[in-house]
């Protein structure tokens, strides 16, 4: 039996996403979260890492210059030995520095179908755009912002009038099930990121396999 994959999550606030990850990782015998950390001292996200019998670290961004705070994280995040980094909820921007320590092996999402409005507010964005579709994106992490290669995304219709809680809300739903999906591949040694290109089970990605539907178990968000 292949040993667990250790992995690290860094979190910022309320740790919906980290919840999905401790609660998929829970029913896999490939997945051990051996630390979550928080650049807020006072993120919810912690409790739920404690209630799970998960450690914790802190790394208190209003404490550092911005170098200074990356390189405290590096070292903090270096300590737990991790074979793979999940963002989730993380607000911080992470230097070249600390991506390069960590290369290949940090994951992403973003509440928003990439290319399109990386950054911050996307639903609100994305309902002042007019658009018909919106949705969430998991992708890995490099030193430009929500830039990282794709892996994969799934789209939700947006409906006339809603809200842009009302959608944050169904998109946290496509989060829910898609992160630990993919994290699911990692673990499994079928998702890879070397020398710039990212493969799964061997086959470089394209714009054409980015696309997965959610399964009609979750069948809240169409």
């Amino acid at each position: 039996m292949n040993p667990k994959c250790r992995t690290v999550v860094m979190i910022g606030g309320n740790g919906s996403n980290l919840q999905a990850i401790i609660d998929s990782s829970a029913l896999s015998s490939l997945i051990d979260i051996v630390g979550v950390i928080s650049h807020r001292p006072k993120a919810y996200g912690l409790i739920r890492a404690i209630n799970a019998k998960i450690p914790t670290s802190v790394v208190d961004h209003t404490q550092y210059t911005e170098d200074a705070f990356n390189h405290a994280l590096a070292d903090v995040v270096q300590k737990y030995q991790p074979q793979l980094i999940l963002l989730a909820g993380f607000m911080r921007i992470l230097t070249p520095a600390f991506i390069d320590r960590f290369a290949g092996i940090i994951l992403n999402i973003h509440p928003a179908l990439l290319p399109k409005y990386k950054g911050l507010h996307t639903h609100q964005r994305v309902i002042e755009a007019g658009d018909s579709e919106h949705g969430a994106t998991v992708h890995f992490v490099t030193s430009e912002l929500d830039s990282g290669p794709i892996v994969a995304q799934i789209k939700i219709p947006v409906y006339p009038k809603e809200t842009a809680e009302e959608l944050a809300k169904r998109v946290l739903v496509v989060e829910h099930w898609l992160y630990p999906q993919v994290i699911q591949w990692f673990a499994q040694n079928r998702l890879k990121f070397e020398q710039k290109i990212v493969t799964l089970d061997g086959k470089r990605l394209t714009s054409q396999d980015y696309l997965l539907s959610l399964p009609a178990t979750q069948g809240i968000v169409s």
